[in-house]
């Protein structure tokens, strides 16, 4: 029995705002953040709705493709830093009254931009462990509403958008889900944070929170090309693969820079990373899901493809993931 991805589905906001743009708002240009980053436009989630309604969209997309009804899911992930409401309840409960999966068990997954690959193992270990069969696994963030639009070194950076995968357990070996390997380093925590109040009284402060990103760009640059190289290495040597072997390598989409230095590390091309960070900026937890339904839809994606999925983010956080498409 293996665990394998059936079906993709997303949900990209219609509005686009391009670099341009943002020149009005704060003190930037295309060129600057085009040169630092590699992001020319981001999507920007339309007045009213929320985290979960984009990620019930991608949710009901990717059902129909796999041809499974809302009922025969065994469970829900939604993997997110921009739930609907703080703590609770869930954005996967919300999402699960949504679709109609009335009693499938529900829950979100918080590790930041890590979150979907975070997500997917935890959805594959539980497919396996409980013999079940169909599950949802969902990345879906609504980061312009959490972004300070007078800090240009992160408003430039982040999107609104939400993909969703099935995943199913079948009788075909060589397919699936081969090898995940997840990591933290709570030491650096603070180099991305929601901001917010510290709660550390018996009454609190009785105004509201208004949470916004707040990021250590230097640090979190550092960790991130370092996280690259050494889980490309640590997978390389867990699977008994050679980096030859892989058609891809999909990693969270945060910023062209930090894939090429990793590359440059690695010794590999460019081209062998998929990106699109040049349409969509960082969406966080629904990067890699993004990206994957968008190779799908170029035919980039074969079956028998061996492919390697990289996140990191905030934590900080990092997780790879092997797949046989």
């Amino acid at each position: 029995m293996s665990v394998l991805i059936r079906s993709i589905g997303v949900h990209i906001p219609e509005r686009r705002m391009t670099n341009d743009e943002l020149v009005g708002r704060v003190d930037t240009t295309d060129e600057w953040i085009r040169s630092h980053t590699g992001i020319g436009a981001r999507h920007i989630a339309a007045d009213g709705s929320q985290t979960s309604d984009l990620a019930a969209d991608a949710a009901r997309k990717a059902l129909e493709k796999a041809g499974i009804g809302p009922k025969e899911l065994d469970f829900i992930l939604v993997a997110t830093a921009t739930s609907d409401y703080l703590g609770f309840p869930s954005t996967a409960c919300i999402v699960q009254d949504k679709i109609g999966a009335h009693g499938c068990p529900a829950f979100d997954i918080t590790a930041g931009c890590t979150g979907f690959i975070y997500a997917l193992d935890v959805a594959s270990s539980m497919l396996e462990a409980k013999n079940g069969r169909h599950c949802l696994v969902i990345g879906a963030e609504t980061l312009t509403r959490v972004s300070d639009w007078s800090d240009r070194a992160t408003c430039v950076l982040f999107g609104d958008g939400a993909g969703a995968v099935v995943l199913s357990r079948i009788d075909e070996g060589g397919r699936g889900i081969i090898k995940s390997i997840l990591g933290a380093d709570g030491g650096g925590h603070q180099d991305l944070v929601l901001t917010q109040a510290a709660r550390t009284k018996t009454f609190e402060n009785p105004n509201p929170i208004h949470p916004f990103i707040a990021m250590n760009g230097k640090n979190v640059y550092n960790f991130a090309v370092k996280s690259i190289t050494v889980l490309v290495e640590r997978i390389l040597h867990a699977s008994a693969y050679n980096l030859s072997d892989f058609r891809w390598i999909v990693p969270h989409q945060a910023n062209a820079r930090i894939v090429q230095a990793a590359a440059k590390r690695l010794g590999l091309p460019e081209e062998r990373f998929y990106m699109n960070m040049e349409e969509y900026a960082n969406t966080s937890a629904a990067s890699i899901p993004i990206a994957l339904h968008e190779m799908s839809q170029k035919d980039l994606l074969k079956s028998g493809d061996l492919i390697m999925l990289l996140g990191f983010g905030a934590g900080l956080t990092f997780g790879g993931t092997v797949i046989r498409w």
